[in-house]
């Protein structure tokens, strides 16, 4: 029988986190090296990795970063190689960089926002919301199992969003099919990967206080209308994204994979 330290045990494990830098991707980030992981960040925004990689490595964290932009697709080949490299292999990778696809076509309050309808929708802004994404889950999950491949297995754990199994009006409209297609893909991914021992998970968050938004959250009227959503009657914090991701990475959910695990402080059944 094992221990529930055992059970929780990431201790040396490879792990990489996109768009680690801040937000979600930052808590796991810092809950991988809390547990001893080696954790290397790749993030766009070079300042703020630093000073993140800094701050965690201050506290002792075995960790180190990396600037890219994770559509660039040869990049990120060179970033895993990079990795496996100084790590001598890949075990956990989270494939959690994204951005925010801007209002969708009502505000709060139920009035139309003329910039979100469809026939005005910039062609650019759906590229670059599916390019990211989407797009970019596809090249990370394909290299981490390239690397997964040799060494015997790992873990894959991806950030979808409660956007993938609802409509969303105030939300813009890009984001909806590109976290739907995120599902779809993890499920056809873990149907794929299974047999070489990589186990594919998504992480559906709902409303969470990160940057993603661009700081929506941080209007009164946004973040009322997003805590009036939740069955516990709060908008979620980062460190509450923790456990679940230690629990997927760990041999805790050794018999998990294909799901969608949603973390939301129940705001699925409130949305219409």
């Amino acid at each position: 029988m094992a221990t529930l330290q055992q059970m929780f045990d990431v201790h040396g494990k490879s792990v990489i986190v996109t768009g680690g830098a801040s937000g979600i991707g930052r808590a796991y980030a810092e809950v991988m090296a809390e547990h001893g992981a080696r954790v290397c960040i790749l993030d766009l925004d070079a300042q703020n990795l630093d000073k993140v990689v800094a701050e965690m490595a201050a506290d002792g964290a075995d960790v180190w970063g990396q600037a890219i932009d994770v559509s660039d697709r040869p990049k990120m080949a060179e970033a895993f190689d990079k990795v496996a490299e100084r790590h001598g292999r890949i075990d956990v990778v989270f494939a959690n960089a994204g951005i925010d696809a801007g209002p969708g076509f009502l505000s709060t309050e139920g009035e139309r926002i003329a910039d979100g309808a469809i026939d005005v929708l910039d062609d650019h802004h759906w590229d670059r919301v599916i390019e990211v994404n989407l797009s970019s889950v596809y090249t990370t999950v394909k290299h981490a199992a390239r690397h997964m491949k040799r060494s015997g297995g790992g873990r894959i754990i991806v950030t979808s969003s409660i956007a993938a199994q609802i409509n969303e009006a105030i939300v813009g409209t890009p984001y909806m099919p590109a976290k739907a297609g995120v599902d779809h893909f993890v499920r056809q991914m873990a149907m794929e990967l299974g047999a070489f021992g990589i186990l594919v998970n998504c992480i559906s968050p709902g409303p969470f206080m990160t940057n993603i938004a661009g700081g929506r959250l941080k209007i009164p009227a946004d973040r009322r209308a997003f805590e009036a959503q939740s069955l516990i009657g709060r908008i979620g914090d980062t460190e509450d994204i923790k456990g679940l991701a230690l629990y997927l990475a760990s041999p805790c959910s050794s018999y998990v994979t294909g799901s969608q695990i949603v973390i939301d402080g129940g705001s699925m059944h409130r949305i219409k």
